[in-house]
């Protein structure tokens, strides 16, 4: 009796964390975001051209990322309950701060206390884990990863703020709701001293992971699912305004068809992968990426046809519903694939899941911070928009043929 008493108190804490975990990675994704729709307003009141506003944008992203290895290291040895805490409130004065600046290298300077944020998820990942059984971990990872969903509920609220109080608001309103989730979370989550597998492990031993070829593997997988995820969260926004000359709102709305699914169906995304295997999830994702790159790389086009009846017109452009529409598929499969890397690290560094997850994390969001640079720069050279897309079809292309040389072996047996 006692025995299934401890079961079920522990279930009901495991569930608790996951919850309340889940709920702050949320708003720490909203807020790690937020420049995909308080940078226009910027970009237009300093007059930045494409690479700065794809500066400007990143710049959390660049902090976020490399705080991961540390901030996994630590959770593994100082639990993941009191560093979540503290890692929410470090960031309340930067995003405060971003409402009473005025020069670009300000808002440079606090995007990267902002992007102290992104790092949640190195400590909530491991934190979220431990909970579970190695049965149930995919489906766990994939709920708590669900927060991505945060990239999608600034879109929904940032531009409502900005009509109706300008973008000085938003920062405000944002600091408030950190410090609120710092609090609640607190309050609701737990901690086993159990799960804290390496506080006797040294900084160097940890690090010797980066010796294993399958960290750096993941590492490709997850720059493309995660970061490329994160690239077109900042851009899109900004793509709509451009390109179909949308408002704000409307563009916002319309991005989000990529951002929602993007973070919310990660949860899916953990569970096929538990139950169809890391290997092949990863592998279809890859693929239905290409496709869906392919098709939105091409650059609106007018053709002239010489037939024997005079010239046609051809014009050749995805409208933005067609547009839209592909996207939400590249959102759903990233959103799988996101997953499915994470279970493969749950299955194969059990007892450093912290370390790993902080340095994949970490080349996630180095691509996550590289790619909206490279969109402004392809834009300034080019003036093509879609080049965006072509530069991830690159990437997709390198993963793939990756993907087949490294698992050839095992699939040959």
């Amino acid at each position: 009796m006692c025995i299934r008493s401890g079961k079920v108190s522990n279930n009901n804490k495991a569930v608790q964390v996951l919850v309340s975990s889940t709920v702050s990675f949320t708003i720490c994704f909203a807020i790690w975001m937020m420049f995909a729709v308080l940078g226009i307003p910027i970009k237009k009141m300093l007059g930045l051209n494409e690479t700065e506003f794809g500066l400007l944008a990143a710049m959390p992203v660049l902090s976020g990322s490399l705080v991961r290895v540390p901030l996994g290291i630590w959770c593994d040895k100082y639990g993941g309950r009191i560093v979540f805490f503290l890692l929410m409130l470090a960031t309340v004065p930067g995003i405060y701060l971003i409402g009473k600046a005025t020069a670009y290298w300000q808002f440079l300077v606090l995007g990267l206390f902002v992007g102290l944020a992104g790092g949640s998820f190195s400590v909530g990942t491991p934190y979220v884990a431990r909970w579970f059984s190695k049965e149930r971990r995919g489906l766990a990872m994939g709920i708590f990863g669900a927060g991505n969903s945060g990239s999608a509920l600034t879109k929904f609220v940032a531009p409502a703020i900005i009509a109706a109080w300008g973008w000085q608001a938003l920062p405000t309103v944002y600091a408030i709701a950190m410090l609120v989730t710092a609090l609640l979370f607190w309050v609701f989550s737990a901690t086993d001293p159990s799960h804290q597998s390496g506080a006797s492990v040294p900084f160097a031993e940890q690090m010797k992971v980066l010796k294993d070829r399958r960290v750096w593997r993941y590492c490709q997988y997850y720059s493309v699912v995660f970061g490329g995820y994160v690239g077109l969260a900042l851009w899109m926004t900004k793509y709509y305004v451009g390109e179909y000359g949308f408002d704000l709102g409307l563009a916002a709305l319309l991005a989000a068809c990529f951002s929602l699914p993007g973070g919310v169906l990660r949860a899916l995304g953990g569970w096929i992968s538990d139950r169809y295997g890391a290997y092949k999830v990863t592998w279809w994702v890859m693929w239905v990426c290409w496709i869906c790159f392919f098709l939105l790389s091409y650059p609106p086009t007018s053709m002239t046809i010489q037939t024997t009846r005079g010239d046609v017109l051809l014009n050749l452009a995805l409208s933005p519903w067609v547009f839209t529409s592909i996207l939400f598929v590249v959102g759903t499969a990233m959103a799988v694939g996101k997953a499915s890397v994470f279970k493969f690290i749950a299955d194969d560094f059990n007892d450093n899941i912290g370390a790993v997850s902080g340095v994949v994390g970490l080349a996630g969001g180095l691509g996550g911070f590289i790619l909206p640079i490279m969109f402004g720069a392809l834009l300034d050279l080019t003036g093509v928009r879609s080049s965006a897309f072509m530069l991830l079809y690159g990437a997709v292309c390198v993963s793939l043929v990756w993907m087949h040389y490294s698992f050839r072996p095992q699939l040959t047996k």
